[in-house]
């Protein structure tokens, strides 16, 4: 399954009092690795929005298991795992990239939907890319 791996270090703005990272930033973590991973695959979300396809996240689920921390240096492993005609899920390991513990799991589904926000199918283009780097074909 197409993976890709960023990094960062966590960013005092991301944290409460205690310098504990707040939980919603998990969710831009997660955004952040599949901006990337599409990127690597070949298929831009700033392209996509020019022809008027956009991604809309219709669930997401999080399990945290450890608390991430003001300037810990963070690694956010995304999966491509599906890809269906109207959308595509994505599945993120964030740890710490020293040491490899695991802070969050999480699993995005996104639809695809047109400039007025009415669901569609992907475009055919965009669904034999994604399809390809599955290696699977499209039903």
């Amino acid at each position: 399954m197409p993976e890709n791996t960023i990094e960062f270090r966590a960013r005092y703005a991301e944290t409460d009092q205690m310098g504990v990272v707040y939980h919603t930033n998990y969710l831009v973590w997660c955004e952040m690795g599949r901006t990337e991973l599409m990127r690597q695959l070949g298929a831009t979300y700033a392209e996509m929005e020019r022809q008027g396809v956009f991604l809309a996240v219709s669930r997401a689920q999080i399990r945290f298991r450890n608390a991430a921390r003001y300037d810990d240096p963070i690694r956010v492993r995304t999966r491509l795992t599906r890809v269906r005609s109207r959308g595509v899920t994505f599945h993120y390991v964030v740890e710490r990239a020293e040491g490899r513990a695991v802070l969050a799991e999480a699993e995005t589904d996104l639809v695809c939907v047109g400039p007025g926000g009415s669901p569609r199918k992907l475009p055919a283009l965009l669904e034999a890319l994604l399809g390809r780097a599955l290696g699977q074909q499209i039903a």
